[in-house]
């Protein structure tokens, strides 16, 4: 999918491939043997399929930087090659080559396998004239409210964001969240895979469009 000079591709799950002058990947889980190799990866939090040491490993290259919450440090230290490692923490804004990042919190706010406390991770990344949001594994929470006053006049702001219930947001509840984030458009993920179906993204995108909100899904490379 093209968005201005950007290339996105959803690689299943919660996984993305973003592509400009930078190759860009976000928690990459399953993906094949011959990715293209990494000059930057995101890892929102430690769970397997996320922080997923196989798939990073297919991926990195000498000087790959990594940027993730103190708790993937253990994994991605295994490496035995020079990788160039930043620990970030949510309300931490950094610049990285031609990207400026804002670390969002993600969190749950009624299920008990992503706490507050962990200091795990969503990702707002702005580059050129677009902004992306990768929320990670999160309920709709509060600090959402703030992503808003990061749009400028002539930005593109795409969310995603998760949809497969139980371990983060149902489709009705993202839907939610979309109505406070408010992106010029929205793409469902985390379904398809461990838990969450296609049915699940397809409600997403029937009723944000039943409020008016631009969503779709992106079909897997």
């Amino acid at each position: 999918m093209e968005i201005g000079n950007l290339n996105l591709e959803w690689l299943g799950h919660s996984g993305f491939l973003i592509k400009n002058s930078n190759t860009i990947y976000i928690d990459p889980f399953k993906i094949k043997e011959n990715s293209e190799k990494a000059d930057l990866i995101f890892i929102t939090h430690s769970h397997y399929d996320h922080c997923s040491y196989d798939d990073i490993k297919k991926i990195v290259k000498q000087g790959t930087k990594i940027i993730m919450p103190a708790d993937c440090q253990s994994k991605i230290a295994r490496f035995d090659m020079p990788i160039d490692m930043e620990v970030i923490t949510p309300g931490q804004e950094i610049e990285i080559n031609d990207l400026r990042v804002f670390v969002i919190p993600a969190y749950n706010t009624d299920k008990p396998f992503h706490k507050k406390e962990s200091g795990w991770v969503g990702y707002l990344l702005k580059i050129e004239n677009t902004l992306i949001y990768h929320a990670g594994d999160t309920d709709a929470i509060p600090e959402m409210q703030k992503l808003t006053g990061h749009k400028q006049k002539g930005t593109e702001f795409i969310s995603l964001l998760p949809v497969g219930g139980r371990f983060t947001m149902s489709p009705e509840e993202a839907v939610e969240a979309v109505k406070t984030i408010k992106p010029s458009l929205a793409i469902p993920m985390h379904y398809g895979s461990i838990v969450g179906s296609e049915e699940d993204a397809d409600e997403f995108i029937d009723m944000c469009k039943e409020e008016g909100i631009n969503a779709i899904k992106i079909k897997k490379e």
